[in-house]
């Protein structure tokens, strides 16, 4: 991931849906205009929400939110709760564990990767927006589209529900406010977080279904010797 103090990644503001309808309509044929008015509105929905967002006062959530996101950074909430699951839940904890820093793994690499560099959204205008100072944190330098934070977060609930049900509830919880802080914070419009839950949680079952498979594998191949 990048660090905060270099130059923030340029690129267009405008969201991917934005974007999508541009190059629909340059195209010989053009699509529907109800699809092409649904893709624009998604837009103006994406800004609206994060301008609502900042102009809301919450002087009592703005220091916790602050701090919680800041938690985030680099998975650390979820790394050290994958510890602490490791060290305590006995063996299906291990295994789930396991398989949730999986699933964080191999979200980072497609969506901090790729994934930004296709979106190659500009990050927020916080100071335009007027958010709050009490809530802000460095502005990452990395493209805004789609979110990290919010797909690690669903990525790793993904993978250690799929071995512990009963997490699923919880990890879902903090998954959202951590999806939220990066709207509240103002590094993030409310559209990049959609994206980065749909992306996490998709590759996170991803990971689970590769671990199940490789796992039942294994345990035919033990049966024939």
């Amino acid at each position: 991931m990048t660090e905060p103090g270099e130059p923030v990644t340029q690129g267009p503001a405008d969201p991917p849906s934005d974007r999508l309808a541009d190059r629909l309509e340059a195209r010989p044929v053009a699509p529907a205009p109800v699809l092409l008015r649904v893709l624009r509105e998604l837009g103006d929905v994406d800004r609206a929400v994060y301008r609502a967002v900042a102009a809301t006062p919450t002087p009592t959530i703005d220091g916790p939110l602050r701090r919680f996101t800041a938690a985030a950074d680099h998975s650390k909430l979820w790394i050290g709760s994958a510890a602490v699951l490791f060290v305590v839940g006995g063996r299906k904890g291990r295994r789930a564990a396991l398989t949730g820093v999986a699933a964080i793994a191999a979200t980072s690499a497609i969506v901090n990767l790729p994934l930004k560099l296709a979106g190659a959204r500009r990050r927020p205008d916080a100071d335009a927006a007027a958010v709050p100072e009490s809530r802000r944190v460095a502005m990452p330098t990395s493209a805004s589209f789609p979110s990290g934070h919010a797909a690690s977060a669903a990525a790793f609930t993904a993978g250690v529900s799929s071995v512990v049900p009963a997490l699923g509830a919880p990890l879902g919880c903090a998954a959202a406010a951590v999806g939220y802080s990066r709207v509240h914070a103002g590094v993030h419009y409310p559209g990049d977080v959609v994206a980065g839950v749909v992306v996490g949680a998709s590759i996170g079952e991803a990971v689970v279904w590769g671990a199940q498979h490789l796992a039942e594998r294994r345990r035919r191949s033990r049966g024939e010797r």
